[in-house]
């Protein structure tokens, strides 16, 4: 039988986890966290008993952890395609804020996913996780990046963990501008938080 090793899930267990993680996204980015029930989920996946859910997930807890942790794969794996070409840690911030900004436009069921799924972090049946590890995934990425280039020299002296979480909060701006206003020009957005952000950490 073939396995998924770091699961010990068979093809077919790992095809039907995918299917229910992909009607979850869905169901949160269509209807707003609250209203994502097993039963909505059901319904999405074309399945006949919401047992199946509870059978691969457990609780909503295990549900979200999985949905959480499936987006941020897809975030991870388009920031690597879009930003992993360079090793200059000046270039490296300009791809990578630039690439944040182009998932918002290129990913929005997986953006509002994750919001609202932030906007519900005190869901008693959530998964408590998912605030913790999503700020993390953002701000941890921009800090370890600084501080890497501020060893080498590349950026001057700033607080890292300061001036990461000035840019995440930037981007959740620009998500936030993106989500009122869907003509926004995301690539002319990107271009000033990248023109304020390199002046911001270039050495002086």
């Amino acid at each position: 039988m073939d396995l998924q090793p770091e699961l010990g899930l068979s093809v077919t267990e790992a095809a039907r986890r995918a299917q229910l993680v992909s009607a979850t996204i869905s169901a949160i980015a269509g209807l707003g966290y609250r209203k994502t029930t097993f039963a909505r989920i059901k319904e999405r996946a074309g399945l006949s008993s919401t047992r199946i859910i509870g059978y691969h997930f457990g609780n909503k807890a295990g549900l979200m952890q999985a949905v959480v942790t499936t987006v941020l794969g897809m975030k991870e794996k388009f920031l690597q395609e879009k930003a992993g070409g360079t090793t200059d840690r000046a270039e490296m911030l300009r791809a990578h804020i630039e690439t944040e900004v182009a998932f918002l436009r290129d990913f929005p069921e997986c953006v509002r996913v994750l919001r609202e799924v932030v906007a519900n972090a005190d869901d008693p049946d959530g998964w408590r996780m998912a605030g913790p590890m999503l700020r993390d995934f953002q701000t941890g990425q921009f800090e370890r990046l600084l501080r890497q280039g501020q060893r080498e020299g590349a950026f001057g002296e700033f607080a890292p963990a300061v001036m990461a979480r000035t840019i995440t909060s930037a981007i959740d701006g620009a998500a936030e501008a993106y989500a009122a206003e869907e003509s926004l020009d995301l690539d002319a957005y990107a271009a000033e938080l990248v023109t304020t952000f390199v002046r911001a950490t270039a050495p002086r």
